[in-house]
């Protein structure tokens, strides 16, 4: 098979991607750092269940949400509920599985985390766009999303947004 090398525009898009996919991580993680005791997954991880019914999910189905590992997700979770924001307990309807819920004091954490980490995604990501740039951004990342999750494992995840009032705010990631 031969290869087909990028032409000259698809290599400088991809050098690109690379650079946004290099970097974005640290600046999210240095904010969430610096203003909460988080990394970027962790408030992940509280974002996911304080948008969850009663604030609670299964294990596996944070971890799907999360596309985490079982076993990264229950020591990030182990974590969080020694620092009292989440805690574990047996499902009520599976007592094979388990539970996580949100705190009082992670939905805490999670409401007063939200603002600075908006600010930091506005500053580096969104308000670097027009507003035609974000709707362009949105369909680059669904073509690319179709290819990186063909059978729509994630599709509900990243989908959850959209039709939604555009100028409510959609929650707090």
């Amino acid at each position: 098979m031969e290869t087909k090398w990028l032409t000259r525009d698809e290599l400088a898009a991809w050098v690109r991607v690379v650079a946004v996919l290099e970097l974005l991580p640290g600046v999210l993680d240095a904010q969430l750092r610096r203003d909460a005791e988080l990394t970027n997954f962790d408030y992940y991880v509280l974002a996911m269940l304080s948008e969850a019914p009663e604030q609670t999910l299964r294990m596996t189905a944070l971890a799907a949400q999360t596309h985490a590992t079982l076993p990264r997700l229950s020591h990030v979770v182990r974590r969080l509920e020694q620092r009292g924001l989440v805690e574990r307990f047996p499902c009520p309807q599976d007592g094979r599985a388990t539970n996580a819920r949100l705190t009082s004091a992670g939905r805490r954490k999670v409401e007063q985390t939200a603002p600075g980490h908006v600010a930091t995604v506005r500053r580096h990501v969104l308000d670097a766009l027009t507003p035609e740039q974000v709707g362009q951004l949105t369909a680059i990342t669904d073509a690319v999303l179709r290819r990186l999750d063909p059978t729509g494992t994630m599709t509900a995840m990243y989908r959850r947004h959209d039709d939604s009032d555009a100028d409510a705010p959609t929650d707090r990631r």
